[in-house]
């Protein structure tokens, strides 16, 4: 298959042009959250132009994720922004995905095409869609002679960790059947064209609670009149951080962090409401259980201690996982793309990924591609820049992967989207 690889890694470097092109209109508009109505239609615009038959994914919201979602301070969603596309025909398929939200982060640089809205794509999720495009289009002029099929996931709220679920649950994987999924992802401290992947657990499990306390606000001089919303709060604060120093395991990896402790108004006024967001980050599904149990414990002996009221909202998203079989099928495709001493295999990444919502429904393999330096600015610091070098091999690794896949489990078959 190295001819293979060949052939396509020179598709992928004439594509090059595009792909920046792709990535940099993108990264100069970029969108949070789970509606993307203007990086969804330039997505289906140029898969129109490639003559790749796509589709809405994700649309149908329950109500009850809706409530959560603005419960949780996110905007009322119309509908989840998620494209999914077709090439080749019936099965086996394989599934390739590229998240394609951005954070509510300001830009810091000087780039011509800098985010000009507040927002900014400081994960490189602008990447990614733009090296899916470009594998598409590679795959595109292949689909004769692929064996099977490829799906394509372009997924909008990777950052609130519930997009994979919405598309999964909207049907992402049928029709036709998904068999295996692979995803990747930039990482700029690391230098242009390594490689790095996990087997097992990818990626840390993320537990999400957030803690809306009803008190009674009043003057601050009569404190007996009142139920204090953020006194509350602060025992919270400090009894949930204690959990993961004695009741987990010290050899488990466990972070836990309230990432928001918001309320009152002046120094004079004891509040009616204060709101706390807990995260809970493990790779260890043992400890994972037990704090998820306990965070609520706390919570309600608290509030009803002090004679509060709360709601509480809960999210959960699941760890990433690379199936070992997978793995060894793919990395050699991957090793013909960057070369086999540039790909290696690293610990988990205590961050979450939401595609462990993919890779529990189906084997998946996921990686981490290079695409700056060490010393580098991190990802989601409003200092970082990509090298755009990676787009073009980050096209080729999609594309090779697929391809050889496909040659090694599948054979020419009809039935696709256009049969349906």
């Amino acid at each position: 298959m190295k001819r293979s690889a060949e052939v396509i890694q020179a598709e992928a470097n004439a594509l090059k042009d595009q792909m920046i092109k792709d990535r940099r209109q993108l990264h100069k508009f970029p969108e949070i959250g789970m509606d993307l109505p203007k990086t969804s239609a330039y997505i289906k615009k140029r898969l129109d132009e490639m003559g790749i038959p796509w589709k809405d994914c994700g649309g149908r919201i329950p109500e009850q994720v809706t409530k959560d979602f603005i419960q949780a301070g996110f905007p009322k969603m119309e509908k989840e922004t998620g494209v999914t596309a077709l090439i080749g025909h019936g099965n086996p398929c394989i599934l390739l995905r590229a998240d394609m939200d951005a954070l509510p982060i300001k830009e810091c640089s000087d780039l011509p095409y800098a985010s000009c809205n507040g927002a900014g794509h400081m994960c490189g999720h602008d990447s990614h869609a733009a090296m899916l495009l470009g594998a598409a289009a590679i795959l595109k002029k292949m689909e004769g002679n692929l064996k099977g099929s490829v799906k394509l996931m372009f997924q909008p709220g990777e950052e609130t960790g519930a997009g994979a679920r919405q598309m999964v649950e909207d049907g992402l994987l049928e029709q036709p059947k998904v068999d295996v999924a692979f995803g990747m992802h930039v990482q700029t401290v690391d230098h242009t064209g390594h490689v790095g992947y996990a087997v097992g657990v990818n990626s840390a499990s993320l537990d999400t609670f957030i803690l809306k306390i009803r008190g009674k606000g009043g003057h601050s001089s009569q404190p007996q009149l009142c139920v204090d919303p953020l006194m509350i709060m602060n025992q919270i604060y400090q009894a949930v951080n204690l959990l993961a120093t004695r009741e987990a395991d010290p050899a488990a990896m466990v972070a836990l962090t309230c990432g928001v402790a918001k309320g009152g108004t002046a120094v004079n006024i004891i509040p009616d409401e204060a709101e706390l967001h807990i995260g809970l980050r493990t790779l260890d599904v043992t400890a994972a259980d037990h704090l998820k149990k306990r965070i609520p414990e706390i919570i309600d002996h608290y509030v009803k201690a002090w004679n509060g009221e709360y709601d509480l909202t809960v999210f959960h998203t699941p760890c990433t996982y690379s199936d070992e079989e997978l793995c060894k099928e793919l990395v050699p495709a991957i090793g013909d793309i960057t070369g086999a001493d540039r790909i290696r295999q690293i610990p988990a990444m205590t961050g979450t990924e939401d595609f462990g919502y993919v890779t529990k429904e189906v084997p998946g393999m996921f990686v981490f591609v290079g695409a700056g330096a060490p010393g580098n600015a991190p990802l989601h610091s409003p200092k970082m820049v990509l090298d755009e070098d990676v787009l073009p091999l980050g096209a080729a690794i999609y594309a090779n992967t697929a391809v050889q896949w496909l040659e090694k489990h599948g054979d020419i078959q009809k039935g696709g989207w256009e049969n349906e």
